[in-house]
């Protein structure tokens, strides 16, 4: 089946007006806390609050200490998956608040 000209892909659209009104970062923390979703137990994503995107820097903010400790501790861990799986231009550092 061939597009049409003006035919897309909803996500092809959303991608778009991301890039053009420069919140292409808040789609990308949305993937990676879909990652995570996946990657972790349900009751450790539980405790995550949220996840951003600032300046290139992977901002997670967790509520359990334990989890916070651990995502500490693995930080180079963690920030090489999101690279492999998103690009490494898009973000260098991840901070764990």
């Amino acid at each position: 089946m061939k597009k049409k000209k003006r035919e897309y892909q909803s996500s092809e659209l959303v991608k778009s007006f991301a890039r053009i009104y420069g919140f292409e970062h808040k789609l990308i923390a949305f993937d990676i806390k879909d990652f995570l979703e996946e990657y972790l137990d349900e009751s450790l994503f539980n405790e995550i609050r949220s996840v951003n995107i600032e300046n290139k820097c992977v901002i997670i903010k967790i509520d359990s200490p334990l989890l916070k400790h651990d995502f500490k501790m693995r930080k180079n861990f963690y920030l090489k998956k999101f690279q492999d799986k998103f690009g490494t231009e898009k973000f260098n550092d991840l901070q764990i608040l």
